[in-house]
């Protein structure tokens, strides 16, 4: 049984005791959903049998994902978990990796057309049911994602949680899979790209905007204005000068793993610079991030069509 509970004009909130909570609101054109845990998380106060800190409700953290908290992409790795159920081919994952080598190579993601990234987001996923995505994503979380969560980055949000503050994974990816790594990771919730879903149904299109940039920062406010917190204590860890908006937004902003252009940037505003990668610092694990959730939908949606065809 669910219960709304009350809220702010045009931000109903829906609670499943023993289920993630969505909140949905708007902020001018754009839809974000929040998705968040209704139980509470074991943290290291609780291991070491000392009594929980007093919760802070006006700080928070907020933490990108892609090379930030993981080495790569999630939706890179979400693919990877796929082809091996033989949803994609190797050879779709190689073209992808391909095209996001390029992309960063030739720095296109900060001038490629979102547009036409946005219309192909999510269309591989068009007709599944959301429960066989949210089964598919914990799955491929435990095989291929959690040996890829950044130890450091991990320590750094424990360190909020410990201090009796929520955190918040930010990340372009589809907000199921932000859902099940927050979840995973013992953090209060997710914001990502949002799905529409009809009949319990993927429809292939997205509600809003991607996650992506400025919308990342509008996000950030929003859910600050919901939630009562106080922005300026508040803390955003980034390895990409894409989400310059969202660290602008908090009022203290951390470079992880930063690409070039933001430690750059983040050396010239004297921000924190935390590295956590070995070997050449050029190199990432999984070459795809921002537009990777656009670019990952041309390379397996006809995988996926391949596959349907095969059930069939």
């Amino acid at each position: 049984m669910r219960a709304r509970l009350g809220g702010p004009p045009g931000y109903p909130r829906q609670v499943a005791h023993g289920a993630p909570v969505e909140r949905r609101g708007e902020l001018g054109s754009r839809k974000v959903t929040v998705s968040t845990d209704a139980h509470s998380h074991t943290s290291g106060w609780a291991e070491a049998g000392a009594p929980p800190p007093a919760p802070d409700r006006a700080a928070a953290a907020f933490f990108d994902v892609d090379n930030t908290m993981m080495q790569g992409a999630s939706i890179y790795w979400f693919a990877r978990g796929l082809a091996a159920r033989n949803y994609v081919t190797t050879g779709d994952l190689l073209r992808f990796a391909w095209q996001q080598l390029r992309f960063r190579v030739l720095a296109t993601e900060h001038v490629g057309d979102m547009s036409q990234i946005k219309k192909a987001a999510l269309a591989f996923v068009e007709g599944w049911r959301v429960d066989d995505v949210e089964r598919l994503a914990e799955e491929i979380f435990d095989e291929l994602m959690a040996p890829r969560i950044w130890t450091g980055t991990r320590r750094l949000a424990q360190g909020h949680l410990d201090a009796g503050q929520r955190v918040w994974l930010v990340s372009a990816a589809p907000v199921e899979i932000g859902r099940v790594i927050a979840d995973r990771l013992g953090l209060t919730g997710a914001i990502g790209t949002v799905a529409e879903v009809v009949d319990g149904a993927y429809t292939g299109r997205l509600v809003g905007d991607l996650m992506h940039g400025p919308a990342k920062a509008e996000a950030v406010i929003q859910l600050a204005a919901v939630e009562g917190l106080d922005l300026s204590r508040c803390t955003a860890y980034s390895d990409s000068s894409n989400d310059l908006p969202m660290l602008d937004a908090a009022g203290r902003g951390v470079a992880v793993n930063p690409d070039a252009a933001l430690l750059r940037e983040a050396r010239r505003r004297g921000w924190e610079v935390r590295d956590f990668r070995t070997g050449r610092r050029a190199v990432k694990i999984a070459v795809p991030s921002t537009a990777a959730v656009g670019l990952l939908a041309g390379a397996v949606t006809a995988g996926v069509a391949r596959h349907r065809r095969r059930a069939s």
